[in-house]
């Protein structure tokens, strides 16, 4: 996959927007994922100097990649992160568990909520939860962003400007190996159609094929395990797809572990960014 560099001026630049971000609260919270874009915000944010260090702050649930947590904690020891877990409870929430088209905003008004009752001292005191969110996921149906709004959660990427280019550019200059060249890390909910229940087994499910199918890809390609109404439908990076020797091993290991799940597997399809989801009708 071929990824658009920034010049060393530029990523100086924004370098120096963000730190001027981060100079006008008294301390951060920075909500991780485990994908560049926050994990990028959090190294910034803690080599800027802060007069307070930021709490780094990750979800876990079904909903998120098992993969995640380690290769974030690996990262937050390497960094001398002050890195808090906590348990996001979007699963007890009947209207998230339902899957609407606006699934991701029960989705991150849990996490919110949950993020800012565990640093409640924190934020009396003025810190600010902050997410990675950044200018490319203003042209996206974002329901989260609304959550987000709701919250008092602020947006660093958007408010500097800055894009995936960027951020992938600044991740690499400041060395974040392994992360710079990550393809998006949405939630697993994302992988289920729109109107089709989320269930913590389909979730698990969903994780341990991707993770059977990185082992043959590599972590870098972008793959996508799909759960609709037809069976489990398999998205590929269409520079893998081409492979027919490649996608016949991928084809296989489908085939056998959505056997072993009683999953019905509807075969492979080249990825294409958005397809589980089914915007709801304007009336």
């Amino acid at each position: 996959m071929i990824r658009q560099a920034c010049a060393a001026g530029d990523v100086s630049a924004a370098f120096q927007k963000l730190n001027g971000i981060f100079a006008s609260a008294d301390g951060w919270a920075i909500a991780v994922s485990g994908g560049v874009d926050s994990v990028t915000l959090a190294a910034v944010a803690q080599r800027a100097g802060l007069s307070v260090a930021p709490v780094i702050v990750h979800a876990v649930s079904p909903a998120v990649p098992s993969d995640a947590l380690p290769r974030l904690q690996s990262l937050a020891n390497a960094e001398r992160w002050d890195l808090r877990i906590v348990y996001a409870a979007e699963l007890e929430d009947a209207s998230y568990r339902a899957n609407p088209y606006n699934r991701c905003y029960f989705c991150k008004s849990a996490l919110y909520t949950t993020m800012l009752r565990q640093l409640s001292d924190r934020m009396e005191n003025g810190m600010v939860l902050a997410s990675g969110a950044n200018m490319d996921d203003l042209g996206e149906h974002r329901p989260g962003l609304i959550a987000a709004s709701e919250h008092g959660v602020r947006h660093p990427l958007i408010e500097a400007g800055i894009g995936k280019p960027m951020i992938r550019s600044i991740a690499s200059y400041l060395g974040l190996s392994g992360f710079e060249s990550l393809p998006a890390q949405p939630c697993l909910a994302s992988r289920i159609e729109t109107g089709i229940p989320i269930a913590e087994g389909d979730l698990r499910f969903i994780d341990e094929l991707e993770g059977r199918l990185r082992d043959i890809t590599g972590h870098e390609a972008t793959l996508r395990a799909r759960l609709r109404r037809e069976g489990v439908v398999v998205e590929l990076d269409p520079s893998i797809y081409g492979i027919s020797s490649v996608a016949e091993n991928i084809d296989s290991v489908c085939a056998e572990v959505c056997a072993n799940g009683g999953y019905v597997y509807a075969g492979l399809q080249p990825y294409r960014r958005g397809s589980a989801f089914v915007k709801a009708l304007e009336t």
